[in-house]
């Protein structure tokens, strides 16, 4: 039996780097998947990927920061499946790298709907479909910025440090009732992230890359979706509340 077999996982952010291959990976595993992104060529790409290798999936625009997305996502999912077991909050953007004295109220609150409001918007509308069924798991895409101080700019440092607390809040108050929350914090991994950045500030820049050197490599998409589907498995029924770090050893200097 495959490791995901039977379950329904929705994807946001999925249509492409991290969250495609986290996709790909839970189809590969027996689950339905739900790519939802605000690119809606880039998600109907990961369907058809999907689909094509013989796998069940279909997609959904949304915005993640929009209320109303949010909700025609989880309907959309329970018309097509029937039910949702995994949610991996995955869909984010970058803050330009600004240093505290250098934000800029339009980044900090478009970071803050999408990173930090997103993330809440989807696990509040996933709960009572989770508490129905007894069980469900939902997985959030941190960064190391939110276990570290200074590795990007303030703003991304704030939202990732509270996708980290709703993450251990979640844990607490819904596991007695089946429902597991955990993150997952990478570090540098080579998706093209950081590249689609523009007029990033070079004092943030230089003050969050400092001992960038100490890390063993990059990470890859797929040691992400590794981590992820493992913390989506039975394997780690255990596991609640916790946030893998992946940075190659970054964190240990």
């Amino acid at each position: 039996m495959k490791r995901l077999e039977n379950k329904t996982a929705i994807i946001t952010g999925s249509g492409a780097g991290i969250g495609k291959e986290i996709a790909i990976a839970y189809a590969k595993e027996g689950a339905n998947v739900v790519s939802a992104d605000f690119n809606e060529e880039a998600l109907q790409s990961t369907v058809n990927e999907v689909t094509e290798s013989g796998f069940s999936a279909f997609g959904v625009k949304v915005n993640v920061a929009n209320e109303e997305d949010v909700q025609k996502m989880v309907t959309s999912t329970i018309e097509h499946f029937g039910r949702i077991d995994i949610l991996v909050n995955n869909a984010g953007v970058g803050d330009n790298m600004q240093a505290a004295a250098n934000v800029e109220d339009d980044i900090w609150n478009r970071v803050m709907n999408i990173n930090v409001t997103g993330v809440m918007r989807c696990i509040r509308q996933v709960l009572p479909h989770f508490e129905k069924n007894g069980s469900g798991t939902i997985i959030n895409m941190a960064s190391l910025s939110g276990v570290m101080g200074g590795r990007g700019g303030l703003t991304y440092t704030a939202a990732k440090h509270a996708v980290v607390g709703m993450t251990k809040n979640v844990a607490s108050h819904y596991g007695p009732l089946g429902i597991r929350s955990n993150a997952i914090a990478p570090g540098h991994v080579e998706t093209g992230f950081a590249a689609a950045m523009d007029n990033v500030d070079p004092f943030g820049m230089k003050q969050a890359t400092r001992g960038v050197g100490m890390m063993t490599r990059a990470g890859q998409v797929s040691d992400i979706s590794n981590i992820a589907l493992f913390l989506a498995s039975e394997e780690s029924s255990l596991i609640n509340g916790i946030v893998v770090t992946a940075d190659g050893g970054w964190s240990a200097y």
